[in-house]
């Protein structure tokens, strides 16, 4: 069928939109988890929400600041996945 090549293009940029959506929230909190990591293993703080609330402001403000050019990302995938629809189909 001709449409097998375009839903597999299509699968392969949904996949690669998802990576590109997801690391502004995940390299921040990857980041901000590690250095609070080491600072805790040096002190011997072990408390679980010195961990959690840095995390949670860095993704904040790595949501705010990248939230927009994320949401153009995903807006244009669907365009051209819905646009690709009828293709897809004969």
């Amino acid at each position: 069928m001709m449409g097998d090549g375009l839903l597999y293009d299509t699968a392969a940029r949904a996949v690669w939109v998802l990576v590109l959506a997801s690391l502004p929230a995940l390299v921040p909190a990857l980041i901000i988890g590690l250095v609070v990591g080491l600072l805790q293993a040096a002190t011997s703080i072990q408390e679980a929400t010195l961990s959690f609330v840095p995390k949670l402001v860095g993704v904040f403000l790595a949501l705010v600041l990248f939230g927009g050019i994320t949401g153009g990302l995903l807006v244009d995938f669907f365009r051209e996945a819905a646009a690709a629809i009828p293709l897809m189909a004969r």
